[in-house]
């Protein structure tokens, strides 16, 4: 069922950010790459509440919050999962990695085996590693882990877009910043995207 963001997140902080233009580059060097300052984690005040220690993830925004209190929030700028890639729903971080390895799953060799078959057998983690810096691992009920993952990126200039094979992602630093703060168990929910109109 999907999960539809029938609460009122946002404040002027949001909606300015929607109204800046999108920073066109292509492929940058990572060594030359600066976060754009409307990318960096902001507090922000929330007009409905939440449980405190819980992530909450709007793909309509590239927005992840984290739950300081009832009704503030550390946002974070994230890049999401292009077109049906995306999966909306309720998840409990289930693992943390820090460096972690990454494996492509079935399903993305066979949309691209090309770019991921010869990583059939896992990429050690490291700066060039898909995963980044450090991954939570999202968790569900039925599936246990699902393969879902809010982690770091090599490439931060994709942040604040819908690339990704499904995964939440964010540059690394914020990842990193991120990491130190979720605990195990934590409660996280991806809300649904919008129907393009």
């Amino acid at each position: 069922m999907p999960l539809d963001l029938t609460r009122r997140l946002f404040l002027t902080t949001s909606a300015a950010l929607l109204a800046s233009p999108a920073i066109a580059q292509t492929k940058p060097s990572l060594d030359t790459y600066l976060v754009p300052p409307e990318h960096e984690p902001v507090i922000v005040r929330l007009r409905d509440t939440f449980e405190p220690g819980s992530l909450l993830v709007d793909p309509n925004t590239f927005s992840l919050y984290w739950l300081l209190e009832p009704r503030v929030a550390l946002r974070f700028i994230v890049g999401v999962g292009r077109g049906d890639l995306y999966e909306a729903g309720r998840f409990t971080i289930g693992a943390k990695k820090e460096w972690p390895s990454w494996t492509p799953t079935k399903s993305m060799i066979e949309r691209n085996p090309g770019a991921y078959a010869k990583y059939a057998d896992g990429m050690p983690g490291g700066p060039g590693n898909p995963l980044g810096a450090r991954a939570l691992y999202l968790f569900d009920e039925v599936r246990g882990d699902t393969f879902l993952r809010i982690h770091g990126t090599p490439e931060p200039w994709t942040v604040g877009s819908a690339v990704s094979n499904g995964c939440v992602r964010l540059v690394n630093a914020h990842i990193q910043q991120l990491y130190d703060m979720v605990p195990i168990g934590a409660n996280v929910v991806l809300y649904s995207k919008r129907a393009a109109a």
